[in-house]
């Protein structure tokens, strides 16, 4: 008989402490990476030898080194030991951010974030996810570390203008390299030792499957999509905190700010967040999210002197950033066929850096050529040729990822296997993979007979 998991069995202990660990991993990381965001460059056209060229490069470069490396580093991992490979992305992390603590001008600040971007573990961490906790509880463990990079963001953005207010720019440096080492820590001593390395399609990059999905059309449309949004936000926050500054107030209370803006824009969200998922409207919310950041930076323009204005302008700009954040992953996850989601959100996460990167270098050169206004410009027209990418993609299917564990299962009853999971409404696709020993499914949650999949189940074990 086959042997496969019971899907409505609950995580184990290890399950939710792997899954706690990991996401504090990340929560420690991006805090660190987020909270420079809103003070770079107020703190760094101040050092000796900066232009906005070179504000700009240093508020970006991390993102190039991440989009280089971060999948070869989840490929070493699968070679290697994936805590080890962690281990020395954090150390690179934790060396870069010293580095930058250090620096008397701008150029070691930029070696300094280079280096952080070196350790670039994010596909590491993920596959180490996976080793970790069974098939069936894999989509609600990544959903957990999506979480806590979302209140990661919000804490930094808050945070970051308070240190730097007090301790200058090389005191966030200073408590990135303690967050980082502090991750370290939780990597060894706390994160369980997986019982053996495995491929996980679902969480990993797959470099022999890098065609099939640079072939498909929508999943390059939302590729776009993460490497506008991060593109524009980089960009902005060069100048951003700047105007806040000269519309007058002072550094040490942009956080007055960035809070209420953050907390109320994701409350905003959540609406439209429903009507999304539940009433099934992804496309005309997504290009709505995609407007909203083109509104704000046609506010910015306008506005950019008055205080008033610049609040507003910030909280649409974080309405949409917010509900492109969540949905960009969710259309990921739609569009990719269940078997190729890891090396879909591999690409994906390189191009979200590879637009932090060019988002810092443009966004810098732009200021010092044309001032903020040309960094604004330049958002729009980002923002408008995504919008007429976007209204091209195809109607998302509202279909959820669900996988199987499975052993023993005999090759020639592969396809009696495959069309009893067919024949049970809400199940879409059906994808094996026995030298994986897991079933990739595409369902329908709001059609999926839960019941009927159970008692099916039941009859292979």
């Amino acid at each position: 008989m086959a042997q496969i998991q019971d899907i409505t069995s609950p995580m184990t202990r290890t399950e939710k402490r792997a899954t706690a660990s990991l996401a504090s991993i990340y929560a420690l990381r991006m805090l660190g990476l987020f909270m420079l965001l809103p003070v770079l460059s107020l703190f760094g056209e101040q050092m000796p030898g900066a232009t906005p060229k070179l504000v700009g490069l240093t508020m970006g470069i991390y993102g190039l080194t991440q989009a280089v490396l971060q999948i070869p580093f989840g490929l070493l991992s699968d070679k290697f030991n994936r805590k080890g490979v962690i281990v020395i992305g954090l150390i690179l992390f934790v060396a870069g951010s010293v580095v930058a603590a250090l620096a008397t001008d701008i150029y070691g600040v930029l070696i300094g974030r280079a280096l952080q971007g070196c350790g670039a573990v994010s596909a590491a961490v993920m596959a180490l996810l996976a080793d970790l906790t069974q098939e069936v509880h894999r989509t609600k463990a990544m959903a957990t570390i999506g979480a806590s990079i979302g209140v990661s963001f919000g804490v930094a953005i808050t945070l970051g203008p308070v240190v730097a207010h007090h301790f200058g720019i090389s005191g966030i440096f200073w408590l990135i390299a303690i967050l980082a080492a502090l991750a370290i820590l939780v990597v060894l001593f706390v994160v369980p030792d997986p019982e053996k390395i495995k491929i996980h399609r679902d969480a990993e990059y797959i470099p022999s499957e890098l065609g099939s999905v640079i072939r498909n059309a929508d999943l390059l449309r939302l590729n776009y999509g993460i490497f506008a949004l991060h593109l524009i936000l980089m960009a902005s926050f060069i100048v951003v905190p700047l105007l806040l500054r000269d519309a007058g107030l002072g550094v040490g209370r942009h956080w007055l700010v960035y809070l209420p803006v953050l907390t109320t824009s994701l409350a905003a969200m959540i609406p439209f967040i429903i009507i999304a998922e539940k009433k099934r409207k992804m496309k005309p919310v997504f290009i709505g999210a995609i407007s909203m950041l083109i509104v704000a930076n046609l506010g910015f323009m306008t506005l950019h002197g008055h205080l008033i204005g610049l609040i507003a302008c910030l909280w649409v700009f974080f309405c949409g950033f917010n509900l492109l954040e969540a949905t960009l992953p969710s259309l990921i996850s739609k569009t990719a066929p269940a078997d190729l989601k890891g090396t879909a959100m591999g690409i994906y996460s390189s191009a979200q850096f590879l637009g932090a990167f060019l988002g810092g270098a443009s966004g810098g050169w732009l200021y010092g050529e044309f001032g903020a206004g040309g960094i604004f410009v330049f958002s729009v027209a980002v923002a408008l040729s995504w919008v007429l990418i976007a209204a091209f993609m195809s109607t998302p299917r509202y279909l959820a990822n669900l996988l199987l564990s499975l052993n023993d299962l005999a090759p020639e009853r592969q396809a009696d296997f495959s069309q009893g999971l067919l024949a049970i409404a809400g199940v879409e696709e059906v994808t094996l993979h026995l030298d994986e020993n897991a079933a990739y499914l595409k369902v329908d949650s709001q059609r999926l007979d839960k019941a009927a999949l159970n008692q099916f189940l039941q009859t292979w074990r």
